[in-house]
């Protein structure tokens, strides 16, 4: 609006303020958002406080801000004994923090959103603040029933449609001159909408601008046509492509590109019309913004990639430009043929300081935890942009240490890639001990861990990272070009066969594997160096444990277990565990590793009193036994995984460990013996139950494997294990438990299975448990 801090300021200081709460706001507040017990409002631009305080006699706890030291000195003044929170802030320069994580059930914006220039970015960020059922009120002037000389403090119908725009549930009501917008529900779907083409012989060709600001925010239009759209338009003769996008953008919006770069080449057809639309990114440009052409647009905003998923009405080839840019950032788009022209671009700056704040959050909490107690990894955390390489989510998420961001799923829903959560890369990038200037393996792409890992190599260091799915190789090149180092080398392939023509001459420096894998690959062995170390998450009877593997000749020797959990292998080594389902779908067994049992007669078994045996194992407070899954599935003959639907009669656990031979099946499970409020306080003791004609003797064998281990193994940890060749014979195997992979043999020296001095390795425990879900 032109009007600045310091023309507000001097509004303030000489005592004025804004018309009064009137009767018919107060009506509005307490018919449309009553105050439920404990709830929690935010009044944005509060000014000299009245509508806070109104808020306040409702029942409501208040968080007034506003960007003016002037209007909360006056707030404060007029208001002493106001139960008021009064934070100085701009919401829409100013990282939030000192809002700190609070939810809220009502936000407020009377007569001061007309004064927030990206106000749809605004709204939505605020809007994900909201409670469930929450609700955003804006309360504005009309321009139509405004004086001519007030009619820039109001907005007209077009602009109360891009403000209303991407709402489930939008509300209007009349309140005297002005309006009043009940909105809920700050994320309706992108809908890629088309407008009329003109009827030609000929393919429409255009370029489109894909603008960002210092912040790393996208600069979108609202068009008469009640759409969003970014700058661009027809190519105009030989005009060259790059140059065609400069010239829009300066045309439309009054902004005058410093570069201008073709990224990819997109082509469609729009009713039947072939259209040929250039992808031109921008990252720099002097002049100011402006509706250059008003006849076209209502204004122009700067947006958060990762909100372009939830605005509403996109123009179809504005939504593809900015996938291009941002691969899955809306998603169900329309199918458009795209061509990559330019991969290769200069490191591309910009994000808000809340990212900055966030991240270094997530590197303090990753590092307390002693996920990452070298100062490379600690720097890479604090240094390597996560957000980047999740446009897809918001920034809370995305620098959530615990959490998994999915970046891809296939066609049932089920996640095929992801950027996984931040103290598991540390952990994982910590074993591999890697040398500055060596080169690594990635298997599995994302673009994140592999700039982690460049950062933490260094500048000579390399990372080739190879997916069997083109989008996600894609996609790598594409958030690695914007934001990254240029150390890495995205490549198309079956990662089980490694990175053939990229391996150095002595092999790499470090392979991390990024998807559970149900094997050891020979490729990951042989590309391997003397000495260094593979990270790999393996499924042993379907338990996935991230095992760091040390070469030593053709046996890989493993030193540190983390648990954890990643999306299943796509690869030629995919394996889909062999499974039948009982009592009519009630149980499901299944055999992740070895062969089959025979369920004959187990459907009517099930149906038969169960035996059940108690194991001895009674613990008190939070217990960790992941050990012992994996203890079972590597010593119990006929080892499987039991899982039943929630309300299933039959069996107590939805997923068990579980034994099946003869016709019987025993599996494990556990009950509180005492509940109380502490976790501390409580008590459980494990249990085995059992089904068929042998049911006592597999419950008895189950249960001794649970003493065994408590006796031997639980205060132990994990035991020395090494990886043999597949054709290693078993009188060249040490002495151990062995399961057998197509690729490999997996040996354990579980402590009481063995001798102690028949062990091939010294004693290793080293384990991580991380976030694994095993409190009982």
């Amino acid at each position: 609006m032109g009007i600045t801090r310091t023309d507000w300021s001097k509004h303030y200081t000489q005592g004025r303020g804004f018309r009064q709460l009137g009767n018919e706001e107060e009506t509005l507040l307490v018919e449309h958002a009553p105050a439920p017990q404990g709830g929690r409002a935010l009044d944005v631009g509060c000014g000299t406080g009245e509508m806070s305080v109104y808020l306040a006699s409702l029942g409501y706890e208040v968080d007034a801000l506003d960007a003016v030291d002037a209007a909360l000195a006056r707030a404060r003044a007029d208001h002493p004994d106001a139960k008021v929170r009064w934070l100085r802030l701009d919401i829409e320069r100013d990282d939030p923090a000192p809002l700190d994580d609070a939810l809220y059930d009502l936000v407020v914006f009377r007569m001061s959103v007309v004064f927030v220039n990206d106000r749809t970015r605004v709204l939505h960020a605020l809007g994900r603040r909201l409670r469930e059922g929450g609700t955003m009120l804006v309360i504005t002037p009309l321009a139509a029933s405004a004086p001519v000389e007030k009619r820039h403090f109001a907005l007209d119908e077009d602009e109360i449609s891009a403000l209303t725009c991407g709402w489930t549930s939008v509300q209007r009501i009349a309140v005297g001159d002005s309006a009043a917008l009940v909105l809920r529900g700050p994320c309706a779907d992108t809908v890629a909408t088309e407008r009329s083409v003109p009827a030609t012989g000929y393919a429409v060709a255009g370029a489109l601008a894909v603008v960002t600001d210092e912040h790393g925010r996208v600069l979108l239009g609202w068009s008469k046509r009640g759409m969003w759209e970014i700058p661009g338009g027809k190519i105009e003769g030989a005009e060259p492509l790059d140059g065609a996008g400069v010239r829009e953008l300066a045309e439309e919006t009054g902004l005058h590109a410093n570069g201008a770069t073709v990224v990819t080449i997109l082509t469609d057809a729009a009713q039947g019309v072939p259209r040929l639309t250039a992808v031109i990114r921008i990252v720099g440009f002097t002049g100011t913004l402006t509706t250059a052409e008003p006849q076209k647009f209502t204004r122009w905003e700067w947006h958060d990639p990762h909100a372009l998923g939830c605005l509403g009405p996109v123009f179809t080839p504005a939504a593809n430009a900015l996938d291009a840019v941002w691969p899955g950032v809306i998603p169900g788009l329309p199918p458009v043929h795209a061509y990559p022209h330019a991969t290769e671009l200069a490191l591309v700056p910009g994000e808000p300081a809340e990212a900055v704040r966030l991240r270094h959050r997530m590197a303090e909490i990753v590092v307390a935890g002693d996920w990452a107690p070298s100062a490379a990894v600690q720097e890479a955390l604090r240094t390597v942009p996560r957000h980047r390489f999740a446009p897809e989510t918001d920034l809370k998420t995305a620098y959530d240490y615990d959490l998994a961001v999915v970046t891809r799923r296939d066609e049932n829903g089920r996640a095929t890639s992801s950027v996984s959560a931040a103290w598991l890369q540390a952990d994982m990038a910590e074993q591999l001990q890697l040398k500055a200037g060596a080169t690594v393996l990635e298997v599995g792409s994302g673009g994140y861990n592999a700039e982690l890992l460049a950062h933490i190599l260094g500048e000579r260091g390399r990372v080739v990272t190879v997916d069997v799915d083109r989008y996600v190789v894609q996609r790598t090149k594409r958030l690695c070009a914007e934001a990254g180092s240029g150390r890495v080398t995205a490549v198309l392939g079956d990662g089980g066969l490694g990175a053939p023509g990229h391996v150095p001459a002595d092999g790499f420096g470090g392979i991390m594997i990024t998807h559970n894998a149900s094997d050891i690959a020979p490729a990951w062995r042989e590309q391997l160096a003397e000495g260094a170390r593979l990270v790999v998450p393996m499924e042993m009877g379907g338990y996935t444990r991230s095992l760091t593997l040390v070469r030593r000749g053709d046996v890989l020797h493993c030193e540190h277990w983390t648990y954890c959990g990643f999306v299943r292998d796509r690869g030629a080594a995919a394996r889909t565990a062999p499974a039948v389902r009982l009592a009519y779908g009630d149980v499901t067994v299944r055999w992740e590793d070895g062969t089959p049992g025979d369920t004959a007669g187990l459907d009517e078994a099930l149906r038969q009193p169960r035996h059940e045996r108690p194991t001895g194992l009674v613990v008190r407070g939070v217990f960790n036994f992941e050990t012992l899954q994996v203890y079972a599935a590597t010593t119990l003959p006929g080892f499987c995984r039991l899982t039943a639907p929630e309300e299933s009669t039959l069996v107590e656990q939805q997923d068990a460990a579980a034994i099946l031979t003869n016709g019987s099946l025993a599996y494990l499970t556990y009950r509180k013996v005492k509940d109380a409020p502490e976790p501390a306080d409580r008590i459980t003791e494990f249990f085995i139950h059992a089904y068929g004609p042998e049911a006592e003797e597999v419950a008895e064998r189950f249960a001794q494997c649970v003493r065994v281990w408590d006796r031997e193994v639980r205060e132990s940890g994990y035991p020395p294990m090494t990886v043999q060749p597949a054709a290693t014979p078993d009188n060249q195997l040490p002495p151990g438990d062995v399961l057998d992979k197509p690729s490999a043999r997996l040996v354990f020296q579980w402590p009481g299975r063995i001798p102690t001095d028949a062990l091939s390795s010294p004693r290793q425990s080293a384990f991580r448990t991380g976030s694994s879900p095993f409190a009982v």
